[in-house]
């Protein structure tokens, strides 16, 4: 193999900086400074006119988070990358910069419930926003409307985990001049890459795999030069939600070992999915790893790899069993969020929003699992005990 070749895989990409940049420092230095100095008025000048590549001041450019944009950008075979202070701060730059007021706004499938409330929110500059929850194309291409300027989906969905078709969904868009965000979160940029598809923008929270340790909230946004120029003048300077030098040296850090943890964390999913889905009290499991049965010819090969978030519905069940569920487990813990290194239990279960669930189509006795790095028997056992007969 060339040698380009090598230091371009995926592995190489997370792993390595430029040491000779940093006096042979294989540890980037965190540039913590608010402000860069110039050695003349026109030095300036030309900082301040170019402020995406020059550093004038942290919110615009700062070394430490550049170094984890080219990173991230490389994964995911896009032309930049900006790194933002939460996932919610990248997806609402991305959504703001797509759209303007008398637009609509299609998400297909289940979405993050914080997205779907930022679309639903725009609805106050004259957005409209709709979902459709099938993801097949054709069903898609029927719920565009004449004023569609953006479709925006998370791929898997959220929740039921479905895979929308990337590359006919692009093309779709295309010859609409629809514009297409998606949420690469759950399978990170090792195991799927949508802009190779036609997609427009990839969003990610950093917070999750990306970080990998529960120690930081952060997002990104990939794209084109093209997008990025816009992009980076208006909702990125303006909105100011930049992600710190700080924070940017922990997503280094969770970058180097992206690669070990998720094939770590793909072996022991798969055999955490497997005992699930012959579970005698388990309807369904929803992991698309378990086999080509949920996958369409168009989604076949999306995915090279499969993460550690999965769901699943109980039989029979009412609230009641499923706060019983989640509170008879020892090893998982009950949180929010997803992605780091502890197993994670959870339900969108409320108590009181069991409608809204049915309304959008998820399952009111569904129940999450993040899986982290503890041993794969003591998670088996812990549900094995929690689920009981």
């Amino acid at each position: 193999m060339e040698r380009e070749n090598i230091l371009n895989s995926d592995q190489n990409i997370c792993l390595h900086v430029d040491s000779e940049s940093f006096a042979g420092a294989i540890i980037p230095p965190i540039y913590g400074n608010s402000l860069f100095t110039f050695n003349s008025y026109e030095d300036y000048v030309l900082g301040e006119t170019n402020q995406q590549n020059k550093c004038v001041y942290w919110r615009g450019t700062n070394p430490t988070v550049e170094i984890a944009e080219k990173k991230l950008a490389a994964l995911e075979r896009g032309d930049t990358c900006k790194c933002f202070a939460s996932g919610m701060a990248a997806i609402t730059a991305a959504i703001f910069n797509s759209v303007k007021s008398g637009d609509h706004v299609l998400s297909v499938g289940n979405i993050y419930q914080s997205t779907d409330e930022l679309l639903n929110y725009l609805q106050k500059f004259g957005v409209e926003h709709s979902t459709v929850f099938s993801v097949h194309i054709d069903d898609i291409r029927n719920a565009i409307r004449p004023n569609t300027s953006l479709i925006y989906i998370e791929c898997p969905t959220d929740m039921n985990l479905q895979l929308v078709p990337l590359k006919k969904l692009a093309s779709l868009a295309k010859d609409n001049g629809i514009r297409t965000i998606v949420d690469n979160t759950w399978a990170t940029p090792l195991f799927q890459k949508p802009l190779i598809y036609g997609i427009d923008i990839v969003v990610h929270s950093a917070s999750k795999y990306l970080g990998g340790h529960s120690d930081l909230v952060g997002g990104a946004i990939i794209t084109s030069t093209e997008i990025m120029k816009t992009l980076f003048k208006k909702e990125y300077l303006l909105f100011g939600s930049s992600m710190g030098p700080y924070e940017a040296s922990l997503l280094l850090r969770g970058l180097q070992t992206l690669p070990i943890r998720m094939k770590a964390l793909q072996d022991s999913t798969m055999k955490i999915a497997q005992f699930l889905d012959k579970h005698p009290a388990i309807k369904r499991v929803h992991y698309p790893g378990l086999g080509q049965k949920q996958f369409s010819n168009e989604t076949k090969h999306q995915l090279t790899g499969f993460s550690s978030l999965l769901t699943f519905e109980l039989k029979n069940a009412d609230h009641n069993t499923v706060k019983s569920v989640i509170n008879k487990v020892k090893v998982f813990k009950i949180g929010v969020s997803w992605g780091g290194l502890e197993s994670l239990i959870i339900t969108p279960n409320l108590g009181h929003n069991e409608e809204e669930l049915k309304k959008k189509n998820i399952n009111p006795h569904i129940i999450r699992l993040s899986i982290g790095m503890e041993p794969s028997e003591d998670l088996i056992n812990d549900l094995r005990n929690a689920l009981g007969q």
